[in-house]
């Protein structure tokens, strides 16, 4: 347990540097729109929920109705459909545990879900967890910290809530450096781009997320047979390594015995 509890928290290390800092960012904008640290803090608990949050700043702002605030959600959070759908597997047989990791469930945990090879004693349900409980927890301390700061210091929230977008670009960028094909986030590029265009901002997220997902199901054998080929070179180079490594030790063995021979 100690093992697994020590990996989740340095595996979410990278995360609670941008949690914290977005956290406070949406207590700011929470606190101007004139609600207390604690209804932040209640906020992340209860939602947890990071763009959708900032979103719900001005939802409550405006008064919105029911109605709007649900399908604003739904347009905000549509991504997460399609997370839990490539989850099944992971979260199969989690026990207990398996209603909070659903819940818990962000783009920042998906990618530390996702991109886990823990080592030998690590228990890998026990890490799904661990890694989407110190996320939430550092979303709701940098929330608090936003709303207690915006309550004792004067600042300007102008550009605040543009923390969020360079959250996603940083993300973005980690995984476009480990992943093995590029078709995905390129297909993803291209699918917003074009249904921003033709759409418009207000409605390109739907449009975008069904284009995706079509074009991920169409290219599947391309992408697995990239992903294979990269496996398949790299195990050969792996062997070529081992085998030149074997030949210069047989050599020097050789040598050390023709030596002791003399």
């Amino acid at each position: 347990m100690n093992k697994t509890l020590q990996y989740a928290f340095k595996a979410s290390l990278p995360v609670m540097a941008g949690y914290v800092v977005l956290g406070i960012g949406f207590g700011l904008l929470l606190y101007d729109a004139g609600y207390s640290f604690l209804w932040a803090g209640l906020m992340s608990v209860t939602i947890f929920a990071g763009s959708l949050q900032y979103v719900g700043v001005g939802l409550i702002s405006s008064g919105a109705s029911l109605l709007s605030a649900a399908l604003t959600s739904l347009m905000v959070n549509a991504r997460h459909l399609f997370y839990g759908l490539s989850m099944l597997e992971r979260y199969r047989d989690t026990g207990v545990k398996k209603p909070y990791l659903i819940f818990a469930l962000t783009d920042e945990t998906y990618s530390l879900v996702c991109n886990v090879n823990p080592p030998e004693g690590v228990d890998l349900h026990g890490y799904y967890f661990f890694v989407s409980l110190f996320d939430q927890c550092y979303w709701v301390i940098g929330s608090i910290l936003g709303g207690l700061v915006g309550m004792i210091l004067p600042f300007s929230t102008q550009g605040v809530d543009f923390s969020m977008t360079a959250l996603f670009v940083v993300v973005f960028v980690e995984q476009w450096e480990s992943a093995k094909s590029h078709i995905p986030a390129l297909l993803g590029l291209a699918s917003a781009i074009i249904c921003l265009l033709i759409f418009g901002p207000a409605n390109f997220l739907i449009p975008t997320m069904i284009v995706i997902s079509a074009g991920l199901f169409l290219l599947r054998p391309i992408i697995i047979g990239l992903i294979d080929s990269e496996k398949e070179s790299t195990n050969s180079d792996l062997n070529t390594a081992a085998i030149s490594a074997a030949k210069q030790c047989n050599s020097a063995t050789k040598a050390a015995r023709k030596e002791d021979i003399k």
